[in-house]
């Protein structure tokens, strides 16, 4: 019985000993359990703040991100409108109840909306990013063919290097995008380790995305090296047109260089050996015309390339032309006219009639529009306008249209000017015709003298028949006496200071004749007196 207690209490003991050995075992695997668990959340928790780091830098503001992101929105709308369709063709088959009818009424409404967003991402779906991998259009390059096509050439330049950086930034900022995508994903690799039932889904997605975004890239990749090849095509030739056109810039700018100082040079010879003024303006004035016609012709031959099709053109639109600007063109042939017709010359004193008015003066300027005069004081000027000194400007088409008298043309230098007095009838007037005779050959000899040279020189022009320069007088009946007219030679210039003189002479030397008394208008008048005896006296009041 000894044996057998003894063998009990062993048995108790061991069996206690082993309960306790369990007990310490189950603690201590559930302490590793729990510091297990702790190390995995402390891990999950490490990577979601990585995660989120990462997500800070991979913005929604990223062009890539939303370009991807609206590809997914079209799949995602194409796929609820391929739904649609279908239940739309079921219940178009089979509808039957009302709530059959008001869910295929609804159906068509929805497809509609979603018709109108695929049209708004159309393209997206079929080849993501496809705005953003194809480079900017390149313009078909111009062709420089004159100066201020370079300033449109350098703005091409300038353009075209915009286009490539931009798009080159495109790629860089892809490129920092696949770098975080790829952190990201092994992230994700990290937590699918931990759980894969929770990131399975997320890892495929963000594998799928990683890889079209690296098919993008090598793309870009790609198209970068061609499209920078174009680009530098591009800039060679729009580089090699500036450099044509600056060069012959160049050329051009010494050719009118030359051009300026071989006219300079003809001005001074004519300013040198030309001492008449009237002479030396016109001169001037047929070397700038001149000169300027010349670098004109060189800018037509070095910029029009197809001299017969600007001719074409310039014969279509020179109708319109000639209408809307005929004043113009009838002044610019008025100023051919008579600078090369040698009618009217700077310095020449002319008149104008113009709306009725008459104008007297010397012509200071021919320009290619109008003439300039100066009106002086003149008889016209007495007896018209009571105006002179004024600066009166005259179209040149007036040559055609208006009367323009010359006093000076060519070599002549004087006119015929005459006075007017009237004598009584009982005066002695061929002693009066001889007494102003005298006077106007004294006083105009000079001018008589010139004339007759200046007329000889004027028939190498003209035809001239009557040559007569000596002073001409004449008397005719009028009402209330004798006219005796004497016309004179006179300068041009000072017809009025001759006919003052002349004037006042002859009336001093009639009124010094006992037998010349000078008329001026007068009336008899008879009053009948009646007296005592009948008597008639006449009266003459004078």
């Amino acid at each position: 019985m000894k044996g057998i207690f003894f063998i009990f209490i062993l048995a108790v003991q061991l069996w206690a000993s082993a309960d306790t050995i369990a007990t310490d075992n189950n603690v201590t695997d559930a302490k590793q359990q729990a510091e297990k668990q702790r190390i995995i959340q402390s891990q999950i928790s490490d990577y979601m703040t990585e995660l989120n780091r990462l997500e800070s830098q991979i913005s929604d503001e990223n062009v890539w991100i939303k370009s991807y992101a609206s590809y997914l929105t079209s799949l995602d709308v194409k796929s609820n409108l391929d739904k649609i369709k279908k239940r739309i063709k079921w219940l178009s088959k089979h509808a039957k109840t009302s709530s059959d009818i008001d869910e295929l009424n609804g159906l068509i409404s929805k497809e509609n909306i979603l018709t109108s967003q695929v049209d708004q991402l159309k393209g997206k779906s079929s080849a993501p990013f496809s705005n953003l991998i194809t480079p900017p259009k390149l313009d078909k390059i111009p062709n420089i063919s004159n100066p201020f096509e370079i300033f449109t050439g350098l703005s091409l330049i300038k353009t075209i290097d915009a286009n490539y950086e931009d798009y080159k930034r495109k790629k860089e900022n892809l490129n920092e995008l696949i770098i975080l995508l790829r952190k990201e994903i092994g992230i994700y690799k990290n937590l699918y380790k931990i759980d894969q039932k929770k990131y399975k889904d997320i890892l495929e997605k963000k594998q799928t995305e990683l890889e079209r975004f690296e098919r993008a890239l090598d793309t870009m990749n790609v198209t970068l090296n061609v499209y920078q090849k174009r680009l530098e095509i591009a800039k060679i030739n729009i580089n090699k047109g500036i450099e044509k056109q600056v060069y012959r810039l160049v050329k051009i700018g010494i050719a009118i260089l030359v051009v300026f100082f071989i006219f300079f040079l003809l001005k001074l010879v004519v300013k040198k050996y030309i001492t008449d003024n009237e002479r030396f303006y016109m001169a001037n004035k047929i070397i700038t015309f001149t000169n300027f016609t010349i670098i004109i012709l060189i800018l037509f031959f070095n910029y029009i390339e197809n001299v017969s099709y600007l001719v074409t053109i310039l014969g279509f639109a020179s109708a319109g032309i000639a209408i809307a600007m005929k004043d113009w063109f009838m002044s610019i042939l008025g100023w051919l006219v008579i600078v090369f017709g040698g009618s009217i010359h700077v310095g020449d004193r002319i008149r104008v009639d113009m709306d009725g008015k008459k104008y007297v003066g010397d012509v200071l300027d021919i320009s290619l529009l109008r003439m300039t005069i100066l009106e002086d004081i003149t008889l016209t000027s007495i007896m018209q306008n009571r105006r002179a000194g004024r600066i009166v400007f005259i179209p040149n088409n007036y040559v055609f249209t208006q009367m323009i008298a010359n006093y000076t043309h060519y070599s002549l230098k004087t006119v015929w000017d005459g006075v007017k007095i009237t004598i009584t009838f009982d005066s002695n007037h061929k002693k009066a015709m001889h007494l102003v005779k005298e006077i106007t050959k004294k006083y105009s000899k000079g001018y008589t003298d010139i004339t007759r040279k200046q007329l000889n020189k004027l028939r190498q022009h003209y035809s001239l028949k009557n040559t007569n320069v000596e002073p001409r007088i004449y008397s005719f009946i009028e009402s209330n006496g004798l006219d005796i007219e004497a016309w004179y030679l006179t300068n041009a210039y000072g017809t009025l200071t001759l006919r003052s003189v002349i004037s006042s002479e002859i009336v001093d030397a009639f009124n010094a004749e006992d037998d010349i008394t000078i008329a001026y208008p007068t009336q008899k008048l008879h009053v009948a007196m009646q007296s005592e005896e009948p008597s008639e006296h006449n009266h003459e009041l004078v």
